[in-house]
């Protein structure tokens, strides 16, 4: 269901730049919890960027208004994924590719969530643990596709992306799987077509993938794949480890389906918004004074009503690297007929047999900013003060090195 909005509160629709922003998070209290929590250079490394992002430190350019004549400075992004500012683009590129892959047929939407009491172990084994999560939720659903008893009886094509966080920042791992409503045969002679409202028993989903997780879990231990630093050193013990194991079995694990989209356009509105989300995006940000920060959340528990939360700033800062994910970690992956090794033949016998091109067309030749307005809206390049003019680069700028921030926090500056 979705969130209601308090009476009066801006929509995205011509919204300006947030009073408040992370990297103003970053700059008032990241010295501090640098200094108080030993970081990883990954995580060091997001901080920097985020702070950088769009300032004189990066370089820049300077935009001109060819109607109204404004004139701004616009520095360049950092371009790291877990910065709020740098997701539209990556959004307009990613949107770009897979439009043209798009079948015409209905979408449904699955949502796979791993029990909390798992967070500790997947937090400290986050490759391995998430690795697992995409494996088995891709296995669980083509072992249900090619199961005569589904109808369908063939191969799968899905889109899975991992998001690791709720509302309120704290972890929450789930994957959110888009799914074509249909199956390439076993002899990619036939298309078969989902049933029009459910593509598999949920319960039935959560029985297997709650048993494929944790026999992955059980043998990466038999391996001496896990880790068991800090708290979790209670499980680095088979007692210890099957005591928290075996309980999980008798849980219900929580397996959503969401009823099919309409067609490809609304499945483009759903992914144009959706999947490049970070943790928290800028204009969620209500205020940072006095050590704190206040941002708003989905209250889901009490009607989806909009509500603020204040956080001490060294809380709210570590809930937010909980989110950062491993170096090359890839948290959009593509399954089945959809796979990049089977695109080139499964892809273009779906479409054939669709009535479609075999063949995927190439990019209309659009930028991802032309891409991004016509998919969303979003104009990148409109001027912000007239509102109808194009902002025309006219002037470069020069990166200018953050010597200000790098003696006022070298803990995160210098590291490597």
């Amino acid at each position: 269901m979705p969130c209601h909005r308090p009476a009066g509160a801006a929509g995205s629709a011509g919204r300006t730049r947030p009073r408040w922003e992370l990297a103003d998070v970053f700059r008032l209290h990241g010295g501090d919890f640098g200094r108080s929590h030993p970081l990883p250079p990954a995580q060091a490394k997001i901080m920097r960027d985020v702070v950088d992002c769009r300032t004189p430190a990066l370089g820049g350019h300077v935009e001109h208004c060819d109607r109204c004549g404004f004139e701004r400075q616009a520095y360049n992004s950092c371009r790291n994924r877990h910065c709020p500012k740098c997701q539209s683009l990556a959004k307009a590129q990613w949107l770009d590719a897979r439009t043209a892959e798009l079948l015409p047929v209905p979408y449904f939407h699955a949502v796979f969530t791993l029990p909390h009491e798992l967070n500790p172990l997947i937090l400290r084994n986050k490759p391995l643990a998430l690795d697992a999560l995409f494996r088995c939720v891709a296995q669980t659903l083509q072992q249900f596709a090619r199961d005569p008893r589904s109808r369908l009886g063939g191969k799968l094509g899905f889109i899975a992306v991992l998001h690791t966080w709720d509302q309120k920042l704290l972890q929450h791992v789930h994957l959110h799987c888009l799914i074509p409503a249909g199956v390439l045969s076993p002899d990619g002679e036939h298309w078969v077509h989902a049933p029009k409202k459910f593509l598999f028993p949920v319960r039935n989903l959560a029985l297997v993938f709650r048993a494929k997780y944790l026999g992955a879990l059980k043998e990466a231990f038999a391996q001496g794949k896990l880790h068991f630093p800090g708290s979790t050193v209670q499980w680095a013990t088979p007692e210890g480890f099957f005591s928290l194991i075996d309980p999980l079995y008798q849980k219900n694990w929580i397996v959503y389906a969401q009823p099919p989209f309409g067609g490809p356009r609304k499945v483009l509105g759903y992914l144009a918004r959706y999947v490049h989300r970070v943790a928290i995006s800028n204009d969620r940000i209500l205020n940072v004074q006095n050590g704190a920060v206040t941002f708003r959340f989905c209250d889901r528990t009490h009607g989806n009503v909009i509500k603020p939360l204040t956080l001490q700033a060294d809380e709210f800062i570590r809930r937010f690297l909980l989110h950062a994910l491993p170096p090359a970690f890839v948290r959009i992956r593509h399954f089945g007929f959809l796979a990049n090794r089977a695109k080139a033949s499964d892809l273009k016998r779906c479409r054939e047999l669709l009535g479609m091109a075999p063949d995927v067309p190439e990019p209309e030749g659009q930028s991802p900013q032309e891409r991004l307005r016509e998919l969303t809206g979003e104009d990148l390049a409109r001027c912000p003060d007239c509102g109808k003019g194009t902002m025309l680069v006219v002037a470069e700028l020069q990166k200018v090195p953050a010597v200000l921030l790098r003696a006022w926090w070298p803990e995160v500056f210098d590291s490597s």
